[in-house]
């Protein structure tokens, strides 16, 4: 895991100020690889940090994003998550407990048919269906 001035030096190479407040976001994404929206890391973080606010959540993640430091993640229309692995992997949302899970896939077998001439620059691969805790607990 990263030190603090480790993450602190990274911000800085993305011309972004290391604050304490994005020092700690960053932080907790790093460390927590749950997908979290601006609720889970506003309720995580704010005992810790009292002055931080949802605003202050949001504005942080826009700019990470924008620097390419994490991802952003549509699990429906309603929902925005985050993500701090940038490696090309897919996301599983399970229908009974909510819990995403990353899974690896190979991007070059992907085919899109009628998209031959197109230029890709995104691709997000998103399942939903039951994970095996759940699938396990409902034959019980």
């Amino acid at each position: 895991m990263l030190s603090i001035q480790e993450i602190s030096n990274i911000l800085i190479e993305q011309n972004i100020k290391p604050s304490f407040q994005r020092i700690k976001i960053y932080e907790f994404l790093l460390k927590n690889n749950i997908h979290p929206n601006i609720e889970i890391i506003y309720s995580n973080l704010s005992k810790g940090i009292p002055t931080l606010s949802k605003t202050t959540i949001y504005n942080t993640l826009k700019k990470f994003e924008e620097k390419g430091l994490i991802l952003s993640v549509n699990i429906d229309e309603k929902e925005i998550r985050y993500d701090a692995i940038l490696k090309t992997h897919g996301h599983f949302k399970c229908e009974s407990c909510g819990e995403i899970f990353d899974f690896d896939y190979n991007y070059n077998d992907i085919k899109f048919k009628g998209l031959e001439n197109f230029i890709l620059t995104k691709t997000d691969v998103m399942v939903k269906g039951i994970c095996n805790k759940c699938k396990l607990k409902n034959k019980k």
